[in-house]
């Protein structure tokens, strides 16, 4: 009897059992990443560096050379490593409460140096390791163990949109945003991801996608009703697409 293999095992990604919260995408972002690294054939190559937040644990699972940094600090990580081993597929791994807050002036002068690596960033609206806190990605009105009565424009200002502002950085390649909320956004999600990489190893700058995300336990929600609210009210004011494409195929948009 002939058969036919429809699915194994992603060998990017080593035997451990995820220990991320029931609901949690960060399973399905590192699924993608570690799929896109074996087809393409850089998992062998590639070098992580993992973040400090929920993400910091990517390190347990990515089957590959992985890094760890100082909170904030993985774009400058990566740029050390990625200097020293230019033949590499370096990427970063980051939540919002890593990368807006204590890592932006790391980000923004990693792009604006054109600095070739790839940047994953996870954005869930909330600090997630350290008991829900307020991020500077909080949507207003969004209600948090710090902003028991929701984020107010006053005195918080409104929520970073980090893929728009990067978009105004000369350095930057690529940056998209996407979402793993059904499978047709996480098929788009893996594209991104692909293309990303490509521009790494193609020596075409720096790259960087944003994951909307979700967090069920800080949110005070089902892992169902999570997915629902981050489409009703992050994508909202986070909107899906493509914030720059300056690879030499794609011009400037």
């Amino acid at each position: 009897m002939n058969t036919k293999t429809i699915y194994q095992p992603n060998t990017g990604l080593t035997d451990r059992d995820f220990t991320y919260c029931p609901g949690c995408t960060h399973g399905i972002i590192h699924k993608l990443i570690g799929e896109v690294l074996v087809e393409k054939g850089l998992i062998d190559q590639a070098i992580g560096v993992a973040s400090v937040g929920c993400s910091v644990l990517s390190y347990e699972f990515f089957n590959c050379d992985m890094q760890q940094a100082a909170h904030g600090r993985a774009p400058a990580v990566a740029t050390g490593i990625k200097r020293v081993r230019p033949e590499s597929a370096v990427f970063t791994y980051q939540g919002d409460g890593d990368l807006a807050s204590i890592g932006l002036a790391e980000v923004v002068h990693a792009a604006h140096r054109g600095e070739n690596m790839t940047v994953i960033f996870v954005n869930n609206a909330i600090y997630g390791m350290t008991g829900g806190q307020m991020a500077p990605t909080t949507l207003i009105d969004q209600k948090t163990t710090t902003s028991p009565i929701g984020r107010k424009k006053v005195g918080a200002g409104e929520p970073i949109r980090v893929s728009e502002m990067l978009a105004a950085v000369p350095g930057a390649t690529y940056l998209e945003r996407v979402s793993v909320h059904d499978p047709k956004h996480i098929r788009k999600a893996k594209k991104a991801i692909e293309k990303a990489f490509d521009v790494q190893m193609s020596k075409q700058g720096f790259s960087m996608i944003e994951f909307i995300s979700t967090c069920p336990i800080n949110w005070g929600m089902n892992p169902n009703d999570s997915l629902n609210w981050a489409v009703e009210n992050m994508i909202p004011y986070y909107p899906l697409g493509v914030y720059k494409d300056a690879t030499k195929e794609g011009g400037d948009e």
